[in-house]
């Protein structure tokens, strides 16, 4: 039987912003959608970012998978390539002008990398997907005996930085980038504070959005610093 919570929630949105929203939404329909951002973002329900961002229907083009990672450009026709699949259309179809990293506090799929977990399964699909990470935390050199979830948190910024690295080895992502017409960002949502951080392309800083402009509120995502945000 199809969950009650979902028929709940449709009718509540067909009743209030469907009703509410409904000429853009025959709008989209006829002229089709043109969001001019992009968010890469986690599977894990607390972080959703049309809700974090309050977006209207079209304005976000989103992507999830499993701790907002962008694989690097491998064209191997042997492997199928979800996220870069993704990427292709939203760069190459839709044109869209920015693209945002956005990580989160409380990862699961960055603490099984950390932790070694067991498999889930025989495929180990998570863990095969995790291990991209790996350069991301050799960055951070060894892991401490203590502290386990300052840690985490700094290996979550680390993973930010790696998808923005390997966003750029994306032949199409590169060249817009280099001409000024398409924007990489990171991002990082604080699930327990609400707080969200944003990087400073230059610095490498990650700040709040609201005191972007206050040096004092930055947190640099280095091997040397400890960053901390739920």
């Amino acid at each position: 039987m199809f969950p009650d919570r979902l028929t709940q929630g449709y009718r509540a949105f067909l009743d209030r912003r469907f009703a509410s929203e409904r000429s853009r939404y025959e709008m989209l329909a006829e002229s089709g959608q043109k969001p001019e951002i992009m968010v890469i973002g986690c599977i894990d329900s607390r972080v959703s970012p049309e809700v974090i961002f309050d977006a209207a229907p079209g304005e976000l083009l989103v992507v999830r998978n499993v701790a907002n990672l962008v694989p690097p450009y491998e064209p191997d026709r042997s492997t199928q390539h979800g996220t870069s699949a993704a990427l292709e259309f939203g760069v190459q179809a839709l044109r869209v002008k920015h693209i945002v990293v956005l990580g989160h506090a409380y990862c699961g799929g960055i603490r099984a990398f950390a932790d070694e977990q067991e498999p889930l399964s025989p495929g180990d699909f998570i863990g095969r997907w995790m291990s991209q990470i790996a350069p991301a935390a050799e960055s951070l050199g060894p892991r401490p005996q203590y502290d386990d979830e300052t840690y985490l948190r700094r290996l979550e910024f680390a993973s930010v930085e790696l998808s923005l690295k390997n966003l750029m080895t994306f032949p199409c992502v590169q060249i817009l980038v280099e001409r000024g017409k398409l924007h990489l960002h990171g991002a990082y949502f604080g699930v327990a504070s609400g707080r969200l951080l944003v990087r400073d392309p230059v610095g490498g800083k990650f700040a709040p959005v609201s005191e972007a402009a206050s040096p004092l509120a930055a947190i640099r995502c280095e091997a040397a610093g400890a960053v901390s945000d739920g």
